[in-house]
């Protein structure tokens, strides 16, 4: 389920009332402890952060032309979904990330490659997400990105 949005407030807007709320603090937490440098906008249909062309020209290689994405949320049918590139390129984060889990949240960790998918909104472990957000600098992910997806 993908929410066509011109802007963040927009997106929000549109996903189910009884979610606005937790959805704002789930972008809140993230916007405010990601590294300087990340650019934040409404793209694929979610809200993400992105590493903007300004400082990294070449830009996506599956979208030439467009920011590089590193964090995303969405409000799908069934649940909130979290998406961290960074959890896909970089082992060491993946197995701090799924270490930690177990210390914030007593659900079972539901998580595809990039994704962690959230069914019950209560059970968002926020301090784990902010934590998770500050991890990775614009430079690191531009050099995580180029060393394992970049076609050269």
């Amino acid at each position: 389920m993908q929410i066509q949005s011109v802007s963040i407030e927009d997106y929000i807007s549109k996903i189910p009332e009884e979610r606005q709320e937790i959805f704002k603090k789930l972008f809140d937490t993230i916007n405010d402890n990601l590294p300087k440098g990340f650019s934040q906008g409404s793209s694929y249909g979610m809200i993400g952060w992105s590493v903007p062309l300004e400082t990294y020209p070449a830009g996506y290689h599956c979208t030439p032309g467009t920011p590089l994405p590193f964090i995303s949320i969405a409000s799908q049918k069934n649940f909130i979904a979290f998406y961290h590139m960074g959890i896909y390129a970089k082992p060491d984060l993946l197995n701090w990330f799924v270490e930690e889990f177990p210390k914030h949240s007593k659900k079972k960790l539901d998580m595809g490659k990039s994704c962690v998918r959230f069914k019950k909104m209560e059970d968002i472990p926020m301090e784990l997400l902010a934590e998770m957000s500050r991890k990775m600098t614009v430079e690191e992910w531009i050099d995580i990105y180029e060393t394992n997806f970049k076609k050269k």
